[in-house]
């Protein structure tokens, strides 16, 4: 399967300052791309970098096999755009809104009419397609940003900050419908919501001082966030030398009476052996759970560890 998107060293300079260092990645239909960083890392560089607002100083940037550079024009009508604040005109109805933006993408009539169709269909928008936009909800306002995105069918969607100041279940739905389009196309999504990542995506980027410093699926990232460590819970107490001595285990440390947390070597995991020599011992297993890290430890650690 051919990429949607192939960045290849992207830099850009402001005066003598590095903002984006040789940054490269690709996209393929069917991915969700996560791309997360901390303020000032670069991020909102490089999307504006690959959306064509903005001129890198090296590197290329190919669109659906169209090079960015010699062809923007071509290039830019693959992608679809919901910035962080949707560019909605507040004293338009939906329908009136959509039929404007269909006719900038070059859309006619019948093409215009089953376009704004189904995107009003997909993004959950026919009930509300007469009412002014203004009148709606926030969460109903961004799926009116999201139908503009993906009126004129194209092979990227560009997301940034989708969810922010909504509530809830608007979350939910937005989340959900991010995921169904994921089908359809290649999706960007640009977050500060570290649990956004880990519903929505395939895949994560981070960007820190300018350079990448992760770029893997979320399967791979999800792994990383199993600790080394384990919870347990006895009946009675229990001598910490009695499971020191089982192959894997680091240390023993108790939290509280009858309830300790094992650290053990990664690639060395002695739940097995534990459980087997609890019991044996009669000291009755009431728990023993791998814990894990959340996404934010996670992206502390790495953001920390390429910042030294």
């Amino acid at each position: 399967m051919s990429n949607l998107i192939d960045a290849e060293q992207l830099t850009r300079y402001y005066g003598d300052n590095c903002a984006v260092n040789q940054v490269s990645f690709s996209l393929k239909k069917g991915e969700i791309l996560g791309f997360l960083g901390p303020n000032g890392a670069g991020k909102s560089t490089t999307m504006q970098m690959l959306c064509g607002n903005l001129a890198p100083s090296d590197g290329a940037i190919s669109i659906n096999g169209i090079d960015l550079l010699e062809r923007p024009k071509e290039a830019k009508a693959e992608l679809g755009y919901l910035p962080e604040t949707p560019p909605v005109y507040r004293e338009l109805t939906v329908n009136e809104y959509l039929d404007y933006c269909g006719k900038l993408h070059g859309l006619k009539r019948a093409a215009l009419q089953k376009a704004t169709l189904f995107a009003k269909e997909r993004c959950g928008l026919i009930d509300v397609a007469d009412r002014l936009i203004g009148n709606l909800s926030k969460g109903f306002q961004q799926r009116t940003g999201i139908a503009q995105a993906i009126l004129h069918s194209p092979a990227i969607i560009v997301l940034d900050e989708p969810t922010v100041g909504l509530d809830p279940i608007q979350i939910r739905e937005i989340r959900s419908l991010i995921r169904d389009l994921g089908n359809e196309h290649g999706i960007i999504l640009s977050t500060h919501i570290l649990p956004e990542v880990e519903e929505s995506c395939t895949h994560v980027q981070i960007i820190h001082q300018g350079k990448l410093v992760l770029n893997d699926d979320i399967a791979s990232l999800k792994s990383q966030m199993v600790a080394s460590s384990l919870t347990l819970t006895t009946t009675k107490a229990i001598e910490p030398e009695l499971l020191q001595a089982i192959d894997g285990v680091n240390s023993i440390e108790t939290i509280k009476d009858c309830r300790y947390r094992i650290h053990f070597y990664k690639q060395q995991n002695p739940a097995e052996q534990l459980a087997e020599k609890i019991i044996q011992s009669g000291y009755g297993l009431k728990e023993l759970t791998p814990e894990h890290r959340s996404m934010e430890a996670l992206f502390v650690e790495i953001t920390n560890e390429a910042g030294k």
